[in-house]
C-alpha cells in the first residue's frame, strides 16, 4: 500500500451543482489507485483496499462509486474503447484472415498488459452499462469478422464466437498463473489456438517459443500455494 486512508473532508461531504475541486481530486486518486491494484491483482481487490491505496475514507469512495461495478466501469472505459477500436481496425483489413488473427492477438495482448482487463474481458457486468455497451459493439463487429474469415476459406466452419470467449477465459488464467515466472506464455497459447482454428493450407501465424521448463515449473508451484495477504484481499 502506498498511503493511509484519510477521513472524509468537509468539502467532499458538501452537496453542490458539481464536484468541488478537492472532491474531483479524490475521485482521480480513487481511479488511479484502482487502476494500479486491478492491473497487478485483478478484479478481486476489495473496495476497502482501493480506499486505503487512494488515501480516502470508505464513505468518500462509496459516494464517488456506490458499487464495484461503477468503479470498474470508470476504470476500464478507455480500455473498452480500445477493445472496440481493435474490432473496427480488423474489419478494415482487406485480408479477412489477417484481420481476424490481428484482432485475436491484439485483444489477448490487452489482457496480458493488465490483469484487471483480463478479468473484464472474461466476465460480464450487467450493472456497468457503458462498459457492456462497448462490449456489445465489439461483439457485433466480431460476428462480422468471423463471417468474413469463414467466407475467405481460412477460418474453420465449426468456429463460433464462443470459442473466442473460451480463449479469453483461458488466457486470463494463463496470464495470472505465469505473470511472474513466464510472462510471455500467453503468446504460445494464442498462437496454438489460432493454428487450431485455421483451415488446411492457410498461412499460419508465427508460433511463440514454449516457456522454459523451469519457468513453467515455478508457475505451477505458485498455483499450489495458498494465497497470501495482498492488495487483492477481499474484506
Amino acid at each position: 500500500m502506498t498511503s493511509t486512508a484519510e477521513p472524509d473532508s468537509p468539502a467532499d461531504r458538501q452537496p453542490g451543482p458539481g464536484l468541488r475541486a478537492d472532491a474531483e481530486r479524490n475521485r482521480e486518486r480513487i481511479l488511479a489507485a484502482a487502476r494500479r491494484l486491478y492491473a497487478s491483482h485483478g478484479l478481486g481487490v476489495s473496495m476497502a483496499c482501493i480506499a486505503r491505496e487512494a488515501g480516502v475514507g470508505k464513505a468518500t469512495l462509496s459516494r464517488r462509486f456506490a458499487t464495484p461495478e461503477e468503479l470498474i466501469n470508470a476504470v476500464f472505459a478507455d480500455r473498452m474503447d480500445a477493445y472496440a477500436t481493435a474490432t473496427a481496425r480488423a474489419l478494415a483489413d482487406p485480408d479477412p484472415w489477417h484481420g481476424f488473427v490481428g484482432y485475436v492477438q491484439a485483444v489477448c495482448a490487452m489482457q496480458a498488459a493488465d490483469r484487471g482487463f483480463a478479468d473484464v474481458l472474461a466476465m460480464t457486468f450487467p450493472a456497468a452499462k457503458a462498459l457492456e455497451a462497448r462490449r456489445d459493439e465489439a461483439y457485433h463487429g466480431l460476428l462480422e469478422l468471423i463471417a468474413r474469415a469463414k467466407a475467405g476459406g481460412h477460418l474453420r466452419e465449426d468456429f463460433t464466437h464462443q470459442d473466442l470467449a473460451i480463449l479469453l477465459m483461458a488466457n486470463a488464467g494463463v496470464i495470472a498463473a505465469t505473470a511472474d515466472a513466464a510472462p510471455d506464455t500467453w503468446r504460445r497459447l494464442v498462437g496454438q489456438m489460432l493454428r487450431a482454428w485455421a483451415t488446411p493450407g492457410t498461412d499460419l501465424p508465427p508460433l511463440a517459443q514454449a516457456p522454459a521448463p523451469t519457468a513453467l515449473y515455478r508457475a505451477m508451484v505458485r498455483l499450489t500455494r495458498p494465497a497470501t495477504g495482498s492488495g487483492a484481499d477481499r474484506e
